[in-house]
């Protein structure tokens, strides 16, 4: 858990693909400084229910789970409207749900194209479309989009990843234009490799697409593009999270917070 301090008492916080991975930890950063929290994504019902009620004991915050699914547009547009009326307002939104496939361009299969679209852009967009006026509405509203330094490089092999990332980043900028008078920010946060279990798959796609080992590819491929050789922990990106939603961070506005171990410095 990262060390930084900030009072979000009485604020509420949705975070999509949440029941796992960096969205997990994200969540619990948030509750740990007083957030109530929607948890969102996929997994076994009981493994989900555990988290919940697990961040809600800890930390004495209300934690609620929605179970919308970021291929279906109303279903999105539920969760927004859920946690407006169920925790009575929304504060914080935390775009986060993102899948991956890694092959050839030749070879991309149409289905998993669009799928990555839908969800690692798409959604992003229509999780805005909702919680923006409710963010307006009262005054102050914190969006932050966990895009990836793949928003502003690319790698082989990913083509739909980095194109969806890449817009994510685009559409932050623009958003950010369009609410900047009413209060609201958003903003991007690029992590590079975090150990996760999003990363582990690839780990093993890009194993077998190279004809390379796995550990040739975390070596060799992941942190050969990480100066610091380490992947990036789940503290460090809480730790970005907690300032752009925290009121020091009301002027940081459609820009991004580069947690990648130096990859964009090349």
């Amino acid at each position: 858990m990262a060390s930084v301090r900030v009072d979000l008492s009485g604020q509420t916080a949705v975070i999509t693909g949440s029941t796992s991975g960096i969205g997990a930890a994200l969540a619990e950063g948030l509750a740990a400084n007083g957030c109530d929290i929607v948890l969102n994504g996929l997994g076994d019902a009981s493994e989900i229910e555990a988290l919940r009620v697990r961040l809600q004991d800890d930390y004495k915050v209300r934690v609620a789970y929605h179970s919308a699914n970021m291929l279906r547009p109303g279903e999105i547009e539920d969760l927004i409207a859920f946690a407006s009326k169920e925790m009575g307002r929304l504060d914080i939104l935390v775009n986060n749900a993102g899948i991956q496939h890694v092959a050839k361009i030749e070879e991309f299969p149409a289905e998993k194209w669009d799928a990555i679209l839908a969800i690692n852009l798409s959604s992003v967009f229509h999780a805005c479309k909702h919680a923006v006026p409710v963010m307006k509405a009262q005054g102050r509203g914190r969006i932050v989009n966990i895009a990836s330094a793949h928003a502003l490089a690319a790698s082989p092999f990913k083509s739909a990843y980095i194109a969806a990332k890449h817009g994510v980043m685009g559409l932050t900028k623009t958003i950010a234009l369009e609410v900047a008078e009413h209060g609201v920010t958003c903003n991007a946060i690029n992590p590079g490799y975090v150990r996760t279990p999003l990363v582990d798959s690839q780990i093993a796609d890009t194993a077998r697409e190279r004809g390379i080992s796995e550990d040739e590819v975390v070596r060799d491929v992941m942190l050969y593009a990480q100066p610091t050789k380490k992947f990036v922990e789940y503290s460090q990106l809480v730790g970005a999270l907690l300032y752009l939603v925290s009121d020091d961070g009301a002027n940081a506005n459609g820009s991004s917070i580069n947690v990648e171990g130096g990859w964009l410095a090349k």
